[in-house]
């Protein structure tokens, strides 16, 4: 069995949980999350604490016991807390603007790059640039986090220096290569 997947998520007093079958509903006061599992995991509520239990030896369940918790004390922590990640964009020109639900950038290319965020999320843009992502669902605000950096990669020979030019994530490793050298 394991490990993580033994230890009970505990719910906080704000916090409220149900299970419908393999359909868990988490309430908080930043909002409700939803979400249904696989079969072969059991869910159940028990004295402030939400147990995960696997229902048969398969190597799958096994698999899905720890998986399933980590989950669910991650929605259990997104609609007490939420959730944040900081994207930094770096570059001469390189622009952010947010019109309604759609982010427009200006990242060096011969277009605009327009960007619908998904439900759930709040973005802010600080003035250098900094583009803070909140949201209860974990796995979104990342996914949205990843997909801003995607459209332009921080480049890794100016990385560390004043020509540094792209999208990354604050707080992720930069690797930062050597450019070419005269002798």
């Amino acid at each position: 069995m394991s490990r993580t997947g033994k230890l009970p998520v505990t719910i906080p007093p704000k916090v409220k949980a149900s299970v419908n079958g393999n359909m868990i509903t988490i309430e908080g006061p930043k909002g409700t999350l939803k979400r249904d599992f696989d079969s072969s995991i059991a869910i159940t509520v028990q004295d402030n604490a939400i147990k995960v239990e696997p229902t048969a030896n398969s190597r799958h369940a096994r698999a899905m016991h720890g998986t399933v918790r980590s989950v669910i004390n991650g929605m259990v922590e997104g609609v007490n807390n939420g959730y944040k990640k900081q994207v930094k964009v770096c570059g001469v020109g390189y622009k952010v603007n947010i019109k309604g639900r759609l982010m427009d950038m200006a990242l060096g290319y011969s277009h605009n790059i327009n960007y619908e965020l998904p439900e759930g999320v709040k973005l802010e843009i600080d003035k250098d640039n900094i583009i803070t992502i909140t949201g209860i669902d974990k796995q979104v605000v990342g996914e949205v986090a990843a997909r801003l950096k995607s459209f332009h990669p921080l480049e890794p020979y100016g990385a560390g220096g004043p020509k540094a030019r792209g999208i990354y994530i604050v707080g992720e490793h930069i690797r930062v290569k050597e450019g070419k050298k005269t002798s």
